[in-house]
């Protein structure tokens, strides 16, 4: 249907003429007429979308729930394994490192610092930005906690791949075969010199033995020094066995060994003899730990029962005359 045209009477020229709009009229008519139908859509819009709620929204709501739940499940279980780790942290240093003689393990390495805000800026501005950030937290916590652990657990096993090596090279048997106890002639402590018949420190033990008889190393090692001299200790073997330990087997009528030769515990390494400042054929036996002479019998532990321990010590204990 053809628009209608208006017409507009002008009395200048008495005569009707045909009115004309310009496009700012015609931009205000249209604001005019689109203007309430806009305000009337939007508060529709306005007024369903608080009646009714999409699928979409539904499932999003339903998501966030879930994982606000899984949050807050997460910290407890994170807090346990904080709990189990200390606790791991507890027996590392009251018992791993007591069993070997180690220091505890530093605590500035342990609680090696906890990363600033700056670390979490990313999650800030979300619904569950908090217990995001404070689980994470825990979690970071927890890692530095396990790798600090973890150095510490390194540290031990290299103690305990070091205290079997210890443990072979500590001096721990009898130089000589001893097994009915009736060879120690003369203990550590102030004995008789059987030449200048005065009180003198004796620095080991003496075993008899007749001449050739075999003298092992009492623990692994290395030969340092096969000395020979005409007085004092005569021909001894020194024996470095590592961790501050070394041997000294004196009086020996013959070497089975050389310095720079590796022995083990048992080895035989020299025969008994009378050689240097001797009185008879014996086995004269110092046992040094980090410079200083001490008294062997508290060595022997690894041939030997309880009880012949307690009677070796009697023996070993007599103030007699010592054979050097």
């Amino acid at each position: 249907m053809k628009r209608k045209e208006k017409f507009k009477y002008n009395p200048e020229t008495l005569s009707y003429e045909k009115v004309t709009l310009t496009w700012r009229e015609h931009l205000m008519r249209f604001i005019i007429v689109m203007a309430p139908a806009v305000v009337l859509g939007f508060l529709f819009h306005l007024a369903f979308s608080g009646m009714f709620v999409s699928p979409r929204e539904i499932e999003l709501e339903k998501d966030n729930t879930f994982l606000n739940e899984q949050l807050e499940e997460m910290k407890p279980r994170l807090a346990l394994a904080m709990e189990v780790l200390d606790d791991i942290s507890k027996r590392d240093n009251e018992i791993y490192r007591v069993i070997f003689n180690a220091e505890k393990f530093p605590d500035h390495i342990r609680k090696m610092g906890t990363g600033g805000s700056d670390d979490y800026s990313e999650l800030v501005g979300y619904q569950s930005s908090q217990k995001v950030i404070e689980n994470a937290k825990m979690i970071k916590d927890l890692e530095k906690a396990l790798y600090a652990q973890s150095l510490s657990f390194d540290e031990v096993i290299s103690l305990a791949k070091e205290k079997e090596e210890m443990l072979a090279a500590i001096p721990a048997i009898q130089p000589v075969s001893n097994l009915d106890l009736t060879r120690i002639a003369s203990g550590f402590g102030y004995r008789i010199d059987p030449i200048y018949k005065t009180k003198k420190m004796h620095t080991g033990l003496d075993f008899t033995a007749d001449t050739g008889t075999p003298v092992y190393a009492t623990g692994n090692g290395v030969v340092v020094e096969c000395e020979v001299k005409r007085w004092g200790y005569g021909q001894s073997v020194i024996v470095d066995h590592g961790f501050g330990y070394r041997t000294r087997y004196a009086h020996l009528s013959e070497f089975k060994c050389k310095p720079g030769d590796k022995v083990v515990r048992g080895q035989i390494i020299g025969l008994v003899g009378s050689t240097g400042k001797s009185t008879a054929p014996h086995l004269h036996y110092e046992v040094e730990k980090n410079g200083q002479k001490i008294n062997p019998i508290h060595y022997f532990h690894s041939d030997i029962s309880p009880e012949q321990y307690e009677t070796l010590i009697d023996m070993a204990s007599n103030a007699n005359q010592s054979f050097d």
